[in-house]
């Protein structure tokens, strides 16, 4: 049995968005079913874009135990099909189907599991049918996969990715409306050749510079660039577009990527110890991102060490534990003659996405350090 909650939630997404109201059919309740990877759609006969949404769980696909759950939660419980038919207003701006991905939280996700994804958005992005894609994912991780997928995905189609802090039980969910404006996003002309983007609450990210820098409030994603622009209404504002490398400038593709070296990152503090990053060396690291304080610095009783292991063929790539900046070349430390690399801008964690994809060209210090300037 459906219950008037049920119905009622629509039609107040509905009024909130200013939308007439028409008769709910069943399909529109139902929502369109999930398509298989690699599925035919039928062609637009709407003249609107075409979009895809590929669904990978997290909050966005949460549910709660009550209303006033905003925070304590299950993950990934909801399905593409209903999270399509819970907001039938995207019905309004784009011909839609889904494709479920993956059903976990974004803590779990792996290196196969992002390589997997990577490879579906890509056959995706190459269908004469498809105009965009929106991707749904959980906020502990989406900035890592918006980044990878940024690197490897060869197309100047809008990818988009979608999250919400939420739940769609919580009484100020937000995934609903932030599902809503992803679609716009990845539908809209004006989206295209901005690399991967990431729509939440209202804002337009660029996936490479956006994080996560608050874990209970809807306004938890920022950049220190400052946003791409805004979906207000169902309507896109641009006021900045990346310049970094990404989509058809990149020279990484995901068809020929199988799987990623694994990097490590160690996290700087006051009376640090070696062992964490001979211990990330012995479990087969290839790359350890150094998370330093400040300008990414290392203690001086760390040299050594950190010389060593680079002397053993183990790449080291200063970053900086602290949220805005950069990492300066040649500050704090000799990375010339050490030779080590620096991260220039790239937070550790977005960092070892580009370590790791960058080490499946390369092995050559000067050539990472190249990557890092440009992507």
């Amino acid at each position: 049995m459906t219950s008037a909650r049920t119905f009622a939630m629509p039609l107040a997404l509905a009024f909130g968005l200013g939308l007439p109201l028409a008769p709910l059919s069943a399909t529109a309740l139902e929502g369109p079913a999930p398509t298989k990877p690699g599925e035919a759609a039928a062609p637009a006969a709407t003249g609107k874009p075409r979009v895809v949404i590929v669904a990978t769980g997290g909050t966005i696909a949460g549910a709660g135990a009550d209303a006033a759950n905003s925070a304590t939660y299950q993950a990934a419980k909801v399905p593409v099909d209903k999270l399509i038919a819970a907001v039938p207003a995207i019905a309004q701006v784009a011909d839609v189907r889904g494709e479920q991905a993956f059903q976990i939280a974004s803590e779990s996700f792996t290196n196969a599991q992002l390589i997997q994804l990577a490879k579906q958005v890509s056959a995706l992005v190459k269908r004469d049918d498809v105009d965009g894609i929106v991707v749904t994912h959980g906020t502990d991780t989406v900035e890592e996969t918006a980044y990878f997928l940024d690197l490897v995905v060869k197309t100047d189609k809008p990818i988009v990715m979608v999250a919400s802090m939420r739940p769609s039980t919580a009484i100020s969910a937000d995934g609903a409306l932030n599902l809503l404006d992803a679609v716009v996003v990845a539908g809209a002309r004006d989206s295209r050749a901005k690399g991967v983007l990431l729509t939440m609450n209202d804002e337009i990210q660029a996936g490479r510079d956006t994080t996560k820098r608050v874990n209970i409030k809807p306004s938890a994603f920022f950049s220190q660039w400052g946003p791409l622009g805004m979906v207000v209404e169902g309507k896109t504002y641009w006021f900045r577009a990346p310049v970094k490398r990404h989509g058809t400038t990149s020279e990484f593709d995901i068809d020929s990527i199988d799987a990623l070296p694994e990097v490590a990152i160690v996290y700087g503090s006051g009376n640090m110890h070696p062992e964490p990053y001979t211990s990330a060396v012995a479990g087969g690291a290839k790359a350890i991102i150094h998370a330093g304080t400040g300008n990414g610095s290392v203690a001086g009783y760390l040299v050594d060490t950190l010389k060593d292991i680079r002397g053993k063929g183990v790449q080291i790539i200063r970053s900086s534990r602290v949220g805005d900046g950069f990492v300066l070349r040649n500050a704090e430390q000799p990375d010339d003659k050490y030779d080590w690399v620096v991260a220039h801008d790239l937070n550790p964690q977005k960092a070892k996405i580009l370590a790791a994809v960058a080490l499946t060209k390369t092995q050559d210090t000067k050539e990472l350090q190249r990557i890092f300037w440009e992507y």
